[in-house]
């Protein structure tokens, strides 16, 4: 058997079993463990990717199958306890195998990844993006707003504090996958590294705002994701194609269908 794919089934196993524990926790535990669990995963991933590459492993290939895991630590939280947290944790161990197989399959191609490769990568990361947002706004008490109903108290609101925490934590989150995503596109650290800042600013932003709005439920991870989504295709596309009319349509339509779902919540609010 391939001790690579031993490995891989071994740390899946770790950390959905911590996944599953930390949902007994509350308060600043949760993210002690979160940031223990993200340490981990990086070393556990590193251990995996690396058996038998004797060229080394790219630190972006790293980040994939880690932010997976702790993003599931958090929206696991979304889940109430019971039996309705083994299908959770089921597709939190999936989420993760996925992401330490297509790490897999691209470093074993000696020129690089395919566009398939590409393709999968980039589909990966931006589910992995969505479940790491809604996982941030579930461990705040009061990050996800629930829909108000009649003659029902307000939800939780929302400190200064409380808000710079779920603007900077989605800005880790943001920071980490732009860099994936950037290992795509630059070969030197410091490049990959400054469009990763650029992802982690515009995404802090943009939690920011949509918190203000207060989205209902997953709708605000959902739109965060957008904007990853449309940084990385401004960012990564050449001045020339941006120029393109087709590119820009698409960019405007998903723009517009941003901004409608935000009018469309504020105006169920008012």
């Amino acid at each position: 058997m391939d001790p690579r794919r031993e490995n891989q089934r071994e740390l899946v196993v770790l950390a959905v079993t911590i996944v599953g524990l930390s949902r007994l926790l509350d308060g600043p535990l949760v993210w002690l463990v979160a940031g223990l669990l993200l340490a981990a995963m990086l070393l556990g991933t590193l251990q995996v990717l690396g058996e038998g590459e004797p060229a080394g492993v790219p630190v972006e290939a790293l980040i994939t199958p880690s932010v997976a895991a702790v993003g599931a630590l958090g929206a696991v939280r979304v889940v109430p306890l019971g039996l309705a947290l083994v299908p959770a944790l089921l597709a939190a161990g999936l989420l993760i195998h996925r992401a330490l197989a297509v790490e897999l399959a691209i470093l074993a191609r000696p020129t690089g990844p395919t566009p398939r490769d590409r393709a999968a990568l980039i589909s990966l990361v931006l589910l992995i993006a969505f479940v790491g947002f809604t996982g941030v706004a579930a461990t705040i008490p009061g990050g996800l707003a629930e829909p108000a109903s009649t003659g029902s108290p307000p939800g939780v609101a929302l400190s200064e504090s409380s808000i710079l925490l779920l603007a900077l934590a989605d800005a880790v989150i943001a920071g980490l996958l732009g860099y994936r995503f950037a290992g795509l596109r630059v070969a030197k650290v410091r490049d990959a590294a400054w469009s990763a800042v650029t992802f982690a600013t515009v995404v802090a932003i943009a939690a920011g705002l949509l918190r203000a709005v207060a989205l209902q439920r997953l709708l605000g991870p959902a739109v965060l994701t957008l904007v990853l989504y449309l940084w990385d295709q401004f960012h990564g596309a050449a001045p020339s194609f941006r120029r393109d009319p087709r590119w820009l349509g698409q960019a405007f339509l998903l723009v517009a269908l941003a901004l409608a779902v935000v009018l469309w919540n504020v105006g169920l609010r008012g």
